[in-house]
């Protein structure tokens, strides 16, 4: 990374400890994020910091955390184009954190939607993280000079917040941090449950037929398409009466390549059947590369904590530098050497 090309803009996101990507989690964002780090120095990290504001298990949020940077690595994030590390191992991060909070305003943190969201979903545990952990988001941007972050609509009043931080504090302190900008990619594709496919396809589905993980093995993938939900009219064409069929034709367009009419000539005269397996088997052999480096990976646990030591390594090396400058800008002493 250090050799990185300095004219290539920076993008950082940060991805939480939850669980395996779903195939919609792959066709609607992650298979871009390999494409975007031939044209962008690409630092992506495992927020478990981030993670402790919900109450996990700590053996399960130390395996999920290992397993998220595996996954990074198996859906084609290379660490020689990419920086990629687990935020806990940084220790800026959590500094900045505390320097960007001191620079928030108590109102500012609460007209935060997704701590009015958070709260209400977990009563029970209403800790101060949840609140102030936009700050601590704030800083992982800042620390990177990050051009732009990824944004869907949930997260643009976090960017907004992280550049009302950073304006106040180039005001008060002088010229420390870019104001990163919103990304927004082209969208990816839309996929739906196999089984509701008026609801969007989700990790935390209880019908283990609605979702297709990316690490499922191919008799298991073919097995859900087969059961997916259709119609009784047994023709397959784009139409938004036909929800079940629409879903895997977006499926099934987004891996071939090919537009809704192809498909539609493709298949003119067959059934559902034949259908849903052609595109079960379509996902299966776009997948399997993924779940075999993953397993390479996960059996190589030595070769992987390299990895991730290499990236904390090089992160450190960049964030060090404007937790420095942001320090010494605040009036805090450095310390002796």
């Amino acid at each position: 990374m250090e050799n990185a090309n300095t004219e290539k803009k920076i993008i950082l996101s940060g991805i939480q400890p939850t669980g395996t990507f779903t195939l919609g989690n792959y066709l609607g964002a992650v298979r871009n994020w390999q494409k975007m780090q031939e044209d962008y120095n690409c630092y992506y990290f495992i927020a478990d910091l981030h993670s402790l504001t919900i109450h996990i298990d700590p053996a399960q949020r130390k395996k999920q955390t290992l397993e998220a940077f595996a996954l990074l690595l198996a859906c084609g994030i290379d660490p020689e184009k990419s920086l990629i590390f687990v935020q806990s191992h940084v220790r800026s991060h959590a500094e900045m954190g505390w320097l960007m909070s001191c620079c928030s305003q108590f109102g500012e943190l609460s007209r935060m939607t997704q701590f009015k969201d958070k709260s209400s979903k977990h009563p029970e545990n209403i800790n101060a993280g949840l609140f102030t952990y936009p700050a601590l988001m704030a800083g992982d941007i800042l620390l990177y000079q990050a051009d732009y972050v990824p944004v869907g609509a949930d997260q643009t009043q976090h960017l907004e917040f992280t550049r009302d931080i950073a304006t106040r504090f180039n005001h008060n302190y002088g010229e420390n941090f870019k104001l990163p900008e919103g990304y927004f990619p082209k969208a990816g594709a839309r996929v739906m449950s196999l089984q509701d496919p008026t609801s969007k396809m989700s990790k935390s589905d209880t019908n283990p037929k609605a979702t297709i993980s990316i690490l499922d093995e191919e008799n298991v993938i073919l097995k859900k398409f087969k059961s997916a939900v259709t119609d009784s009219e047994a023709k397959v064409c784009y139409r938004e009466d036909k929800p079940g069929v629409s879903n895997l034709m977006v499926i099934y367009s987004a891996i071939t390549g090919k537009n809704m009419a192809d498909i539609e000539t493709e298949f003119a005269g067959k059934g559902y059947g034949d259908f849903k397996v052609a595109v079960g088997q379509t996902v299966a052999d776009e997948l399997k590369p993924i779940r075999e480096r993953y397993k390479d990976l996960m059996n190589n646990r030595k070769a992987l904590e390299a990895l991730m030591k290499s990236g904390a390594e090089k992160a450190e090396y960049i964030a060090r530098k404007t937790l420095t400058k942001t320090q010494k800008k605040l009036g805090l002493l450095p310390a002796s050497r």
